[in-house]
This record gives structure tokens, sequence and C-alpha cells, in this order.
């Protein structure tokens, strides 16, 4: 299996609900550093995972939805602890909807599958990987 993985970054404010959170239940900001990894099992026509740049760019445009927001005032996330775990699935989502619209470009199509993983430190990670 292939792979390529793209890097950039993300700050929001949010809050969690439940007491296994403890004094992330209030109000606070995160900033993440976010890996996306495209896989399949062979190299395209150009003898490539996907095109960089374009893989770096529509990660780009996914996080640009989120970046500098509080998340809990956007609807879509009203009622949801948005956690590590689950942002990393918002987006690997996000980007696959990116892959299947063509924006990655046709030899994207042959792609099967996306980790993304959003780093909240050095030392605490959390994937979400989903098949194309």
């Amino acid at each position: 299996m292939f792979s390529i993985t793209v890097r950039d970054h993300i700050m929001v404010a949010h809050s969690f609900r439940g007491e296994v959170f403890g004094p992330a239940q209030r109000l606070h900001g995160a900033t993440f550093v976010v890996d996306a990894t495209f896989r399949r099992p062979e190299l395209d026509a150009d003898n490539i995972v996907v095109d960089i740049g374009k893989a770096s760019a529509e990660l780009g445009g996914v996080l640009a939805e989120l970046n500098y927001r509080n998340l809990d005032d956007e609807p879509e996330f009203a009622g949801v602890n948005t956690s590590t775990e689950a942002l990393a699935k918002v987006i690997a989502d996000r980007l696959a909807d990116r892959v299947h619209a063509g924006d990655l470009g046709e030899g994207a199509r042959g792609l099967t599958g996306i980790t993304v993983t959003l780093h909240e430190s050095h030392i605490a990670w959390a994937s979400y990987e989903r098949g194309l």
C-alpha cells in the first residue's frame, strides 16, 4: 500500500459536556496539527498516490471551514462533543467528499482510504481512518 501525507493546522474554541471532560467542560481553545494521509494499493498513471499540491489545497480548504471558529456556535455541531476523535472524522469525511467530487484530480479516484490525525500536543493525538 502506498501513501502520502500532507499537514496543516487549525485553531478552534469549544467546550464539552460530561463529567469525564473535567475542566474542559468550560470554553477553551485548541490548536491541532492536522495530518491527512491518502492511500492506494498501486500508483496512478503518473506514478504518484495523489497530487500533493491538490491534497494540500483541499486539506487547507476543509480546515478553513473550521479555523478560528467557536465550534459551540456552529449549527452542525449543536449537541455534539467536538472531541479530537470526532473532529478527525469530520475532516476525513469532508476530504472524502472532495475526492468523490473530483477536486483532487482524476488520478485521486484510485484512492482507497484516508486517515486524518489531529495532534493535540507532542504527547497526544487521535486519528480516524476511512475507506473511499
